[in-house]
């Protein structure tokens, strides 16, 4: 048993970790997104850019607020329960990007056909790959060890008293 408490430890370090982590980097990278898309396209009239400027700020308070909220019931649920990834639900922050862009009237951008297909939202092609793509280099780790505390802690779990092995 003390194999289990030791995963749930690490379970809930990694967590924590990615919480803490998202909550401080992604209302930039959403801005950061948007100006990106927004400067490459390149025709957007001063008034138009203004208010465009002004939802990303929204719009990065906005998926902040719900993707850290989806974090926290993704790590308040137990383990063999969970049906995602904190991974999947930072992905979704694309959502925000994607409505102030299209909002903006800024067309689609070309995608591979991959990206395509696993994204098929994602007409901008901002859909981060890694939890690093937030802007900080330690986050991208930190899916790793949540997914391999996960399993320890499904093993431990799983195992029966004697097995030895958790």
């Amino acid at each position: 048993m003390a194999d289990a408490a030791v995963a749930r430890a690490r379970l809930q370090e990694a967590s924590d970790a990615i919480l803490a982590g998202v909550t401080r980097m992604l209302p930039t990278w959403v801005e950061q997104r948007i100006a990106f898309i927004a400067d490459a396209w390149g025709r957007l009239d001063p008034p138009t850019r203004a208010a465009l400027d002004a939802g990303a700020v929204d719009a990065a308070a906005a998926a902040t607020t719900r993707v850290t909220g989806a974090l926290r019931d993704l790590f308040a649920t137990d383990a063999a329960a969970q049906r995602t990834t904190p991974l999947e639900i930072v992905r979704s922050a694309a959502r925000e990007v994607t409505a102030v862009l299209a909002d903006a009237g800024i067309p689609p951008v070309d995608r591979d056909a991959f990206d395509e297909r696993a994204f098929p939202d994602d007409v901008y092609g901002v859909t981060p790959s890694t939890l690093a793509d937030l802007g900080d280099e330690d986050l991208g780790p930190l899916q790793l060890a949540w997914g391999l505390a996960k399993t320890r802690v499904l093993r431990a779990d799983r195992a029966l008293p004697g097995d030895g092995d958790a």
